[in-house]
């Protein structure tokens, strides 16, 4: 029971004047050491940390509102509150401060003077301040009493005197009396001056005043009161209009008089901010913070009185969902539901997720579901604005709903195929309501706020729920109207709405990465939405191009293929020179695409627009971008080629062992030309066969290999005068390369019907034969394998090399014995230097 008592919200005024629920939690009292004193403590129900620890200062003024408010400021702009769940609760927390300031707790408020600087004080009161008295509640004394009023409102210690004296003295109920005396009198002077002391009343900012103000047998006398303002020829009419107009309609029969008497109350109280009172540019936005605060909170008290009436709740769905209530009855059900959720919106959020759980559980979306199938659309709207409130928070409720009712109904009946289909067959010409639900569903498609858990995926589960069974209707106006080479329709409405679509469409492809790029592919998306760009509306047509946009900007390779198989860039191309070179939105729009494909360096995009469009571009000389992108174009070709020659300089990896042997990377570069070309015979035709670039790799390869041996046995004679053993060591290799028949690749490629090829079976001396000192056995081998450098061999072959006999047809390696004198040595230099006589073919 102390627990319940003791239950708190404790809320703190934001900047804009709007109270922040900071939590909720049980409120106590106790000595804090570190500040002091006596404090309020609220510590969180949830997790039990501490929400507020303030001390109970002596000059603080706490003032007790609506039997269950603490409201005080602890510093300047700094207000904090807390609504307590029980009366006995708010009563005894009321005692302690009391207890601790020593002031009597029958008082709401416990300091007469709120907390100023000293410089205001003493220019305000120079003396000690003494309550200000009230003028006689006379007719004659109207005028006096408005002056007084009026003077009283700069000085903050002056207005909290007068609205204690105005409270003491009960003189709003005397001042009620002088008003109905000039009305029956019709004294508009005195009415006249009624009004500005009001409106001063008003500017007081003070809740206490607002209560005996907004009373039930007050309030409309007040209202009236401020009919008579000066500035208006006759009197305005908001007694009759409150009366008589404004009709209360108790659609389900309420049991709980005290939620009807608030209900009537809020409604005249916001009657009297938004319509009566002047604007904010006469008021300070500050003077009406009390004003806001009590209207918020009476908004909270009925939401909770309603919530927690089931038997209430449960008979205004009933009605809702019954075949037999009839339209008008249904149609009052709907918008007091509307108001319900509305009020809702002042709730912070763990009390306002509590609020939609219990709509849920009352089966709100299966109501919604069922008024969007009605043909009333004054009902239609009320239950959007419903559903926006409840897709706004929360999302996840609404996407699980609509995948679980896919399995009890069909595609037309399941609730966002409806709601696509409100927003398609919207009858406003600005599609005010359209464009309200394009909002609604880019929030349930919006992956950001989609969850994950353990078991499953939301977005995985959502969205292939969504391309499967809704998207088709989404996208059901794009492919009527696209169908031939312009739009079919192009008036202002079709145009608002496909544009609508269109955003919604970009939106898809920024953040569905696998679906849309299905989505497009199959349904050769793509191509109908250029279509658009024959509109005659403008905005449909950079909406076209924007889609396209997006496109490109995700720079993946999947989708430039497909554009570039369709030849999509045409519809763009002509566009820009349609256009021509005006100077405008359109212009800008088409020159920016062109020029992100040219920074991002999109090669396969940069190829196709300069083969495919370079003459239809070689106009266009105001900007720089399209020469700029075929200088790219030019110097990616440059690329291309010394890559092929760098990629070239390994081949004598591959062709010294005298045979081809596939290098593992080549796979990789094989797979990437195979996915890079198209299926299409077109494109094969102007693909380069892979035996006529290998033919163009090895000659070019071969004819560096030459020159590089050619420059090293020049830099080799050089050395040998200097170190003869070590040319010596390193010219068989060169021997071994260089000799053979008169074509370089016959060498590369050691055909069998060469006698002397390496290798061969005719060639004795040729390594690989069976007793060839280089056969796969022989550790002197010097041709390189998989795992040996073409350019180094093992120590031990380095040792056992010596020089070519000059037998024609015969090829070998004979060993020298170490004590060879240095004359033999000479004799062997001179004859590895000595060209090899060529090998007969």
């Amino acid at each position: 029971m102390a627990d319940t008592r003791r239950r708190v919200k404790l809320y703190m005024l934001n900047e804009d004047r709007q109270w922040d629920d900071r939590g909720t939690g049980h409120v106590s009292s106790a000595y804090v050491e570190r500040l002091r004193g006596m404090s309020l403590l609220v510590r969180s129900e949830t997790d039990g940390s501490i929400l507020l620890e303030s001390k109970i200062q002596p000059d603080t003024a706490y003032q007790k509102q609506q039997e269950t408010l603490i409201v005080w400021s602890e510093a300047d702009n700094y207000d904090l509150a807390l609504s307590f769940q029980e009366k006995a609760g708010c009563d005894e927390i009321w005692e302690k401060i009391c207890q601790v300031q020593g002031k009597d707790p029958s008082v709401d408020i416990t300091q007469d003077v709120v907390e100023e600087s000293e410089d205001e004080r003493f220019d305000d009161m120079p003396d000690a301040a003494p309550p200000i008295e009230l003028p006689p509640c006379e007719l004659s004394k109207l005028e006096e009493i408005s002056e007084l009023f009026a003077s009283v409102i700069p000085s903050p210690i002056r207005r909290e005197k007068l609205s204690v004296a105005i409270e003491n003295e009960v003189y709003i109920k005397k001042l009620i009396d002088l008003f109905h005396m000039c009305e029956d009198l019709e004294n508009i002077e005195g009415l006249h001056h009624l009004f500005e002391i009001f409106k001063n009343i008003f500017m007081l900012n003070k809740n206490a005043l607002f209560e005996i103000m907004f009373s039930d047998d007050v309030i409309f006398d007040i209202v009236g009161i401020l009919e008579y303002d000066p500035a208006l020829s006759l009197p305005a009419k908001h007694r009759d209009y409150l009366r008589n107009q404004a009709k209360f309609k108790e659609v389900v029969p309420m049991t709980n008089f005290e939620l009807e008497n608030k209900i009537h109350q809020t409604y005249r109280v916001q009657y009297i901010q938004d319509v009566i009172l002047p604007t904010p540019s006469v008021f300070e936005e500050n003077m009406l913070s009390s004003l806001n605060s009590f209207i918020f909170f009476n908004k909270v008290e009925i939401v909770s009185m309603i919530q927690e009436d089931v038997k209430f709740l449960t008979t205004l769905f009933a009605q809702l969902t019954d075949d037999e209530t009839d339209d008008e009855h249904r149609r009052d059900l709907v918008m007091f539901l509307k108001e319900f959720c509305t009020f809702s919106q002042t709730l912070q959020p763990p009390s306002r997720e509590t609020f939609f759980k219990t709509l849920s559980n009352l089966g709100i979306l299966s109501t919604i579901e069922i008024i969007l199938g009605l043909d009333d659309e004054k009902m239609k709207a009320a239950a959007i604005d419903i559903f926006s409130y409840i897709v706004e928070f929360s999302p996840s409720m609404v996407r699980e709903f609509i995948v679980q009712e896919t399995q009890n109904q069909d595609d037309d009946d399941i609730l966002i195929n409806l709601v696509i289909e409100q927003m398609i067959n919207d009858t406003d010409p600005e599609l005010g309501g359209a464009m309200q639900l394009m909002g609604i569903l880019r929030l349930l498609l919006d992956p950001e706020n989609m969850l994950a858990t353990a078991n499953k995926t939301e977005k995985t589960e959502f969205l292939s729920f969504f391309y499967k069974h809704s998207m088709h209707v989404l996208t059901a106006p794009l492919f009527a109207n696209t169908a031939d080479e312009k739009p079919s329709r192009d008036d202002y409405q079709t145009a608002q709405l496909l544009s609508l679509i269109l955003e919604l469409l970009s939106f898809c492809v920024e953040h569905h990465t696998y679906h849309i790029k299905n989505y497009i592919i199959s349904k050769d998306l793509l191509r109908r939405v250029l279509v658009l760009l024959s509109s005659r509306h403008s905005f449909l047509v950079l909406c076209a191009l924007r889609f396209m946009r997006k496109i490109v900007g995700l720079k993946e390779e999947f989708y430039n293929r497909y554009i570039i198989k369709g030849n999509l860039f045409k519809p763009i191309i002509n566009l820009l020179l349609r256009n021509g070179d005006r100077y405008n939105l359109l212009n800008s729009a088409l020159i920016e695409l062109f020029e992100f494909i040219r920074v991002e360096d999109i090669k396969t995009l940069t190829t196709h627009v300069v083969e495919s469009f370079a003459k239809e571009l070689e106009g266009v000389k105001y900007v720089k971008t399209f020469e700029t992108l075929k200088l790219r174009y030019e110097q990616q070709q440059d690329r291309l080629k010394d890559r092929l020659s760098i990629e070239g300089r390994h081949a004598p990896s591959l062709v010294r062992n005298n045979r081809f042997r596939k290098d593992p990377r080549a796979v990789e570069e094989d797979e990437e030309m195979w996915f890079d070309q198209d299926d299409e015979s077109e494109d094969w035709e102007s693909t380069q066969p892979m035996s006529d670039l290998l033919k163009h790799k090895l000659e070019a390869d071969l004819d560096n290999i030459q020159k590089i041996w050619e420059h090293k046995k020049a830099k080799e004679q050089g050395e040998m005068r200097d170190s003869p053993r070590l040319f010596h060591k390193s010219g068989t290799i060169s021997i071994n390369l260089k000799a053979g028949g008169n074509s370089p690749l016959s060498t590369l490629l050691g055909t069998p019907t060469n006698p002397g090829s390496p290798g061969s079976p005719a060639s004795p001396g040729s390594p690989g034969s069976p007793g060839s000192p280089d056969s796969p056995s022989s550790p002197g081998r010097l041709c390189p394998t998989p795992h040996t450098s073409p350019n180094s061999s093992a120590p031990k072959a380095i040792e056992k090399t010596n020089a070519v006999t000059k037998k024609p047809g015969l090829r070998g390696l004979v060993d020298y014995p170490d004590e060879d004198s240095d004359e033999e040595e000479e004799e062997e230099e001179e004859e590895v230097v000595a060209p090899s006589p060529k090998r007969p073919r």
